[in-house]
């Protein structure tokens, strides 16, 4: 199977709990401790409904090679109109090759234009997933991960208050998470550590809380959906 297409599922995966995480904001105290820090992001991740983002990526370990860069812009809607909780993605990756995930709640696809492939799966079976439940607000940040003080290599700063995370759960994809949260309660960096050495650095920029009108449905359809360009192999998982 193509590394390409193997790396970005590995690290959508992994980075599924961005979804949630960026859903955060409250005022940082000086001492404030990496329990209390998570204890704010889930309380403000509970009132939020959509969040945009520009960001920057890098990857780079072993598995990986070379170090990969990307960029791109994101797409964030939690629906808690329903009995369960559903979310709703879309992450346009403009380089190094276009990319578009998109996830409506109900399927999932990924299409990537170097390969003319779209490959779609059922959007249910990412519940299972820790990281995705974070996103739909069927998980919860302190019962979930072990949360530490952030390792020695992070840039601190007094308006940046940094932790680390360990999920309690053993998987595969997550080894440790640390955050970057500013004085404003924003994310502005994550690094993602997987279990076999690849860091995903990822830096936010641009952040918008609550923009999306959700009550439009012709805008919700347009964005939450993709049609692939003509020729395009779609594969169905």
């Amino acid at each position: 199977m193509n590394r390409s297409y193997l790396l970005t599922v590995s690290f959508f995966s992994s980075c599924l709990l961005l979804f949630f995480l960026f859903f955060s904001g409250s005022a940082i105290a000086k001492k404030e401790s990496p329990e209390a820090v998570a204890t704010r992001l889930q309380s403000r991740y509970d009132t939020i409904e959509s969040l945009t983002f520009d960001f920057t990526q890098t990857t780079r370990g072993q598995l990986s090679g070379r170090p990969k860069k990307g960029r791109g812009q994101a797409f964030f809607v939690k629906d808690t109109n329903k009995k369960e909780i559903t979310g709703k993605m879309r992450w346009n990756y403009s380089s190094p090759d276009r990319q578009v995930l998109v996830s409506d709640g109900v399927n999932f696809s990924m299409y990537f234009e170097s390969l003319q492939q779209m490959i779609i799966s059922s959007a249910k079976a990412l519940q299972r997933d820790l990281t995705y439940s974070f996103f739909t607000g069927s998980g919860n940040l302190l019962q979930d991960f072990t949360i530490l003080p952030p390792d020695t290599h992070g840039e601190s700063s007094p308006q940046t208050a940094i932790i680390k995370m360990i999920p309690n759960a053993k998987q595969s994809q997550v080894a440790a998470i640390h955050l970057w949260v500013t004085e404003d309660s924003l994310i502005r960096r994550i690094e993602i550590l997987d279990q076999f050495d690849t860091l995903t650095v990822l830096n936010f920029s641009n952040l918008k809380v609550n923009t999306l009108d959700t009550t439009n449905m012709e805008l919700m359809l347009k964005l939450f959906s993709f049609t692939p360009p003509e020729g395009t192999e779609i594969i169905h998982q």
